[in-house]
């Protein structure tokens, strides 16, 4: 399996522009998938300089309703004539940050007949699987990092209904895809404990001195308990990462854009 980032908040390579947002293409033994699409067309033009032909992608994934992840939504539509793409059955809720200002989907999209809604766990094929997990408990807490739902005149906190998360199956081998990681990389990781987890673990807000270093190591050792290796991205945040990557070591990478990673 080979994934190359499209689209980060950092690059590793000339030519290409740092965005906020994330957009990955996986190429396995089956597919081509494009996961996220950043908040604009710029993918498309990564895509173009790296030798991805988006075209080609035969399925498409949004992770979640946020306009960082799906802005280029539009564009992948227009450049790409034939995969479907798989949408929480939510995403395109109204999504808001705290200050009231917009970071939902363009809602003229919502009913694009390429879109496939998808609840709780729904099985693409015998290697790809969505799962939203809203109905598992979530051991480790939810942290809404100050963003909201719902109407504006009665915004209320997120509970992310609208997140998904990608498990690909190769041989013996399990690979999880999430975007930001919401309802928390804690729990996300207790409830799937795959050999790779691929995505960012919105760690951003964390100070990494006193409190908030005293969580980053928890969260670290928690991480370390298991069999998974991590790459991170996005929302993690560069100094967030530099502080994980002390305790973790060979255990956890970073994607920026124009990496290229065999998994």
């Amino acid at each position: 399996m080979r994934i190359t980032v499209l689209t980060e908040n950092t690059t590793c390579r000339e030519g290409l522009t740092p965005e906020h947002g994330l957009s990955l293409y996986i190429e396995t033994e089956k597919h081509k998938i494009l996961f996220d699409m950043g908040q604009s067309d710029l993918f498309r033009t990564h895509a173009a300089a790296l030798g991805v032909d988006i075209a080609a992608v035969d399925v498409a994934v949004l992770s979640h309703g946020h306009y960082d992840h799906g802005g280029g939504l539009a564009a992948f539509l227009a450049a790409n004539q034939k995969a479907p793409v798989y949408v929480n059955e939510n995403a395109f809720a109204p999504h808001y940050r705290k200050d009231g200002s917009y970071i939902g989907l363009d809602p003229a999209l919502a009913e694009h007949e390429r879109l496939r809604r998808v609840g709780e766990c729904h099985e693409i094929d015998d290697t790809l699987s969505l799962f939203a997990c809203n109905m598992r408990t979530k051991p480790y807490g939810l942290d809404t990092a100050g963003l909201c739902m719902g109407a504006p005149a009665a915004m209320r906190p997120e509970d992310f209904c609208h997140e998904q998360y990608l498990l690909i199956r190769e041989g013996e081998k399990t690979v999880l895809i999430s975007g930001c990681s919401h309802k928390g990389i804690l729990n996300i990781v207790d409830w799937f404990a795959p050999d790779v987890l691929v995505g960012g673990f919105h760690l951003n807000k964390y100070a990494t001195a006193g409190e908030g270093a005293a969580a980053l190591d928890r969260i670290a050792a928690r991480l370390l308990e298991g069999k998974t290796r991590y790459y991170t991205c996005h929302c993690t945040g560069e100094p967030q990462y530099a502080y994980l990557k002390d305790r973790m070591e060979e255990r956890l990478h970073y994607l920026s854009c124009g990496t290229a990673e065999e998994i």
